[in-house]
């Protein structure tokens, strides 16, 4: 099963390698392919500092830590998916967040669902009828259950 992992996700786990997060991304390879928009990438690189302020790590912590979480995800290149997605997924998460657009385009190209911990954009896209989400904890069940 393919998982859009999202840049929350990434986040969450640098500041608590110890959680659920790090035990499904170390743990469960067998069961789930995790892939993610190499805007992923872009986007913890430009909040390195603030990370290394809430974690108290260096910014080279930051960076190995980043790396160990990120070496089981597939990164893929935004050039493979339509224009024609990209224009649809811009105009339905606009007034949400616009940054999310890579993760939602890659959930309509892949056909899977966007690991996300992020309510705010669960809830203003399932407003507009878009709920390929699946959070932290219902990932971990299904895991459980295999």
């Amino acid at each position: 099963m393919k998982i859009i992992v999202d840049a929350n996700i990434v986040f969450s786990e640098i500041l608590n390698a110890d959680g659920k997060i790090a035990d499904l991304l170390i743990n469960s390879k067998m069961h789930f392919d995790f892939i993610a928009p190499d805007f992923l990438r872009k986007e913890i690189y430009k909040h390195y500092l603030k990370l290394s302020k809430i974690s108290g790590m260096t910014i080279d912590e930051v960076r190995e830590a980043e790396f160990q979480i990120c070496k089981d995800i597939a990164f893929i290149s935004e050039e493979q998916i339509k224009h024609s997605t990209w224009i649809a997924t811009g105009k339905l998460v606009s007034d949400i967040d616009p940054k999310d657009t890579h993760y939602v385009a890659f959930s309509k190209h892949c056909k899977c669902k966007i690991w996300s911990g992020d309510k705010m954009l669960m809830k203003g896209l399932a407003k507009k009828g878009f709920t390929n989400f699946i959070t932290t904890d219902q990932l971990y069940t299904l895991w459980l259950s295999k």
